[in-house]
């Protein structure tokens, strides 16, 4: 299972530290100690960070700081679903506010390891989205 810490969490969600360790404690956000820290599986990062993106529940200076984010730029975010068939694979992400959905072969996203809670970049550039893992 992949894992992240509080401020790996807070980056790919676009928030502060102290945001993520509030929604932890108040059960938002499922946690567990890992060797004196708090760590978040993936799958639940991703989906806490569908829900925000679905409901729009994004801080306005997240909005301002992503929308300055130039079509060429790699955009950190968070795998929320692959959907694949034999051929072609249909991954979606969280990045910031943005969702990003990207078609590929289902052998890239099997080489790449997309699953949900994977972290992931993409990369947008005219029509094509190139997702890869950091």
């Amino acid at each position: 299972m992949i894992t992240y810490r509080i401020a790996e969490a807070a980056e790919i969600l676009a928030v502060s530290d102290d945001t993520v360790r509030r929604w932890v404690d108040a059960g938002r956000l499922p946690s567990q100690r890992d060797g004196g820290r708090t760590t978040v599986a993936g799958t639940d990062l991703a989906d806490l960070a569908a829900h925000l993106a679905e409901t729009g529940e994004v801080a306005e200076r997240d909005r301002t700081r992503a929308s300055s984010v130039s079509a060429r730029n790699r955009m950190s975010g968070i795998v929320t679903r692959v959907k694949r068939d034999h051929v072609m694979a249909q991954v979606e992400m969280i990045c910031g506010p943005y969702r990003v959905v990207s078609l590929m072969s289902s052998d890239a996203a099997d080489e790449l390891g997309l699953e949900p809670g994977v972290r992931a970049i993409a990369s947008v550039k005219s029509t094509n989205v190139i997702v890869e893992v950091p």
